[in-house]
C-alpha cells in the first residue's frame, strides 16, 4: 500500500475518542481505526524504511495497571525507528494532527551520566552546534529537564541547559497543513529525520560508549 496521506477520518476519530474513550466507542470505530489510522501509518513508515528501518507501529491500548487514569487507548497513533535504547525518529498522528521528530526519550542512570559527561566536555561544543543546524532547519528542541542543578555540575556551567536534560527531543509540528491528508507528507517526515540524524548520531556514539 502506497502511503496516501492520513485522512480526515483519522482526525475525527481521535476528536471522538478524546471525549469518549471506552471499549464500547473502539468496537464501534475500530474500522476507521485500522483504515485512517494504522494503515496509513504503516504504509508511512514503509516508504522511509529503505532509509532509516523498520518501525515499530505502536499499539493503541494504554498499560493502566498502574496509573490513576484507567482511559484503555491511547490518543494518538504512533511510530517509532529505534536506533539505541529508547532513543531514534518517530512521527505520530492525532487530533491535533501530525508531528516528527527525533531523540531519546527515556535514559538509564548510566546513559543519562554518559550524556551530561559529554555535553560538560569537548563534545558539548558539538552538540551545541548540531542543534544550532536543527533549530536552523525548523525543529524544535523539546525534553523533560531539571528545574535544578544535576548532581556534579555547576549551576553556571555554560551549557546547564542542555545539562539538565533528562530526555532531548527534536520535533516539527505538521498540525492540520493539507499536505498531511496527501503523500508528499512521506518527503516531509524524511525531511525531519535527515535533519535530526546528526544529533541522533551523535546520541547514539555518546551514550552507548
Amino acid at each position: 500500500m502506497a502511503f496516501g496521506g492520513f485522512p480526515e477520518a483519522a482526525l475525527t476519530f481521535y476528536d471522538r475518542l478524546e471525549l469518549e474513550n471506552t471499549r464500547e466507542f473502539w468496537a464501534s470505530a475500530k474500522g476507521t481505526y485500522e483504515d485512517a489510522v494504522r494503515a496509513p501509518m504503516q504504509a508511512l513508515a514503509d516508504d522511509l524504511a529503505a532509509e532509516f528501518g523498520a518501525a515499530k507501529i505502536f499499539r493503541p491500548h494504554r498499560d493502566v495497571r498502574f496509573r490513576a487514569d484507567k482511559s484503555p487507548y491511547k490518543t494518538h497513533q504512533g511510530a517509532f525507528v529505534r536506533v539505541g535504547e529508547a532513543l531514534g525518529y518517530y512521527v505520530q498522528v492525532s487530533s491535533s494532527g501530525v508531528e516528527a521528530g527525533a531523540g531519546f526519550y527515556r535514559a538509564s542512570p548510566e546513559r543519562l551520566a554518559a550524556f551530561r559527561s559529554a555535553v560538560a566536555g569537548p563534545a558539548g561544543d558539538v552538540l551545541e552546534g548540531l542543534l544550532r543546524t536543527a533549530a536552523a532547519s525548523g525543529l524544535e528542541l523539546g525534553g523533560d529537564t531539571l528545574k535544578t542543578t544535576p548532581r556534579g555540575y555547576e549551576r553556571d556551567h555554560p551549557r546547564i541547559g542542555l545539562l539538565r536534560h533528562k530526555t532531548l527531543t527534536l520535533r516539527r509540528d505538521h498540525g492540520f497543513a493539507p499536505v498531511i491528508h496527501t503523500g508528499e507528507l512521506v518527503d516531509l517526515v524524511r525531511t525531519d529525520w535527515r535533519a535530526a540524524r546528526p544529533v541522533v548520531e551523535w546520541l547514539d556514539a555518546t551514550m552507548s560508549s
